[in-house]
């Protein structure tokens, strides 16, 4: 497979996670393997390698799979197909005749999805064929599918480089509310999570990364253990792989993992690190495909369609509280906003990543800029151990809270964001060049410091299953108690860059009345 760009925008980009997409039903043009083989329901026990608080500062996660696997010039969205959503009551002759004035042909249904996807000719502009599909009248919106990107004192003997969780005063926090509880399940919508062991099959084709070739690896066997600061299996609930469309969301990325690290890391277990909300039970949803996935032949890459999908079904299958460390720039995503929307009038709270890409001309976040307008989903940026705006959160209109993100640049290696991931000197083996390169594996795990808003987001998600399980069941509400007791930032109110404040969980369970 090629991949343009040089082997440098890969080593500079490839500590950011992102979405890449494409579907059986309307493909890019990579090969799309044949199914991983599950060999094995059991690896070997996984491999704590420690703490990575040597390891140079990372660039802010949320970039790095598609620029790797596409270059800087890459087209941001899938061609030969669009996404489409026709109004309710149109009949299938009516829909044909639109269909046929950009010569567009529908698709096979997919799972989870109030919309349809519509073939076109691959050598059309996705986004004009969508805009003339758009202007007729029984059309409620149609769109390109763009590519989405990867945000009491414990015993806890890391706990202490975790800056994050005192800089909310998250222990008189916890004596208040001690990590929620089980009947919330918070689904993290993202790479997938280490959830449970396995012995995989996968077939790796070579990679042109332009400049430099990296041959083969063939049909693999690769190992996936449990992260041992996660808990057990019946932690996790209704796990969903929208990218490899199964019920087996395994991460070969490591965004997914730390995420939900800090989300609901096992905590007071004298054990790791801690994390928010540490009783919940999670839902590993995986809409967000790593470089991996993609030298694997995944069939779906991660476009708006699969978050939309993925949306939709963390909801029906009982999430209240949903945590997408994702986005992206371009042209509006109505089917996500729909989605979005969708998910809150079922009472799920949606926390978005603000974005990182302030100092990239600080464009549009389209995953966040409808988030104003839909009460219970909530944008955050990211701030580092300062308390000022971390130097990459995006700013604007729709950045309505901020939560501590990590800013490496200010603070060096240990001001990111510290929770359990991969090992990543084991995961992201293509750094070493092609003389090294070699398959992955992902039963080796480290404490590692990532940045961004990616990191930023499980803060805010964790503290809305603290208010859900206080009572607070209307995902409005929840929002408007997070704005109220925010700790103002910046200039005198609400202000683009920091929202309505950094993020204050103590104030606000004390303003419920829960007063310590």
């Amino acid at each position: 497979m090629k991949i343009s760009g040089t082997f440098g925008l890969l080593a500079t980009t490839c500590m950011a996670a992102v979405l890449l997409i494409s579907t059986t039903t309307a493909q890019s043009d990579r090969p799309v393997q044949a199914s991983p083989r599950l060999l094995s329901e059991a690896g070997l026990p996984a491999i704590d390698r420690g703490v990575r608080d040597f390891d140079p500062p990372r660039p802010p996660r949320g970039a790095r799979t598609a620029r790797a696997a596409g270059g800087a010039a890459a087209a941001p969205f899938l061609r030969g197909s669009i996404i489409v959503k026709f109004r309710p009551g149109t009949t299938a002759t009516a829909q044909r005749a639109m269909l046929a004035r950009v010569n567009g042909t529908l698709t096979p249904s997919l799972s989870n999805a109030a919309f349809d996807i519509v073939a076109i000719d691959p050598a059309s502009d996705p986004e004009a064929v969508a805009s003339r599909m758009a202007a007729q009248p029984d059309v409620e919106y149609a769109q390109a599918r763009y590519r989405v990107y990867p945000s009491f004192v414990p015993n806890d003997p890391l706990y202490a480089r975790q800056w994050n969780f005192p800089a909310l005063d998250m222990e008189r926090a916890w004596d208040i509310n001690p990590g929620a509880t089980p009947s919330i399940i918070v689904a993290v919508l993202d790479s997938g999570v280490a959830y449970r062991s396995a012995t995989m099959s996968y077939f790796a084709e070579p990679i042109d990364f332009g400049f430099e070739f990296f041959p083969a690896l063939g049909q693999v066997t690769i190992p996936f253990a449990a992260a041992p600061d996660l808990g057990g299996a019946d932690r996790f609930v209704a796990p969903r792989d929208f990218i490899w469309d199964t019920t087996m969301p395994l991460d070969l990325d490591g965004h997914g993992t730390h995420v939900t690290g800090t989300v609901g890391q096992l905590t007071n277990n004298g054990v790791g690190v801690a994390g928010m909300a540490f009783n919940v039970r999670i839902m590993p949803v995986k809409v967000i495909d790593g470089l991996w996935d993609f030298v694997f032949g995944s069939p779906f890459e991660a476009t708006d369609d699969v978050i939309a999908r993925g949306v939709r079904y963390a909801v029906d299958n009982g999430a209240r509280v949903l945590n997408m460390s994702i986005g992206r720039n371009g042209s509006p995503a109505p089917v996500v906003r729909d989605a979005v929307s969708y998910a809150v009038s079922k009472g799920a709270v949606v926390v978005l990543a603000g974005g990182n890409e302030f100092e990239e001309r600080n464009p549009v976040g389209r995953f966040v800029e409808f988030a104003p307008a839909i009460d219970g989903a909530i944008s955050v940026g990211a701030t580092g151990r300062r308390g000022t705006r971390a130097f990459y959160s995006s700013t604007g209109p729709y950045i309505e809270l901020v939560a501590p993100g990590g800013d490496q640049r200010a603070d060096g290696t240990t001001g990111g964001i510290l929770q359990q991931t991969y090992d990543l000197d084991l995961t992201e083996t293509y750094f070493d060049g092609p003389a090294r390169y070699r398959a992955p594996r992902f039963d080796s795990f480290a404490y590692d410091y990532f940045q961004g808003s990616s990191m930023a987001v499980p803060h805010v998600a964790g503290f809305a299953a603290m208010l859900m399980q206080q009572g607070i069941t209307d995902p409005a509400a929840i929002e408007a108690i997070m704005k109220r007791f925010a700790t103002d930032l910046g200039p005198t109110g609400r202000d683009d860059a920091y929202g309505y404040g950094l993020i204050n969980p103590r104030a606000a369970l004390r303003g419920l009345g829960l007063v310590r």
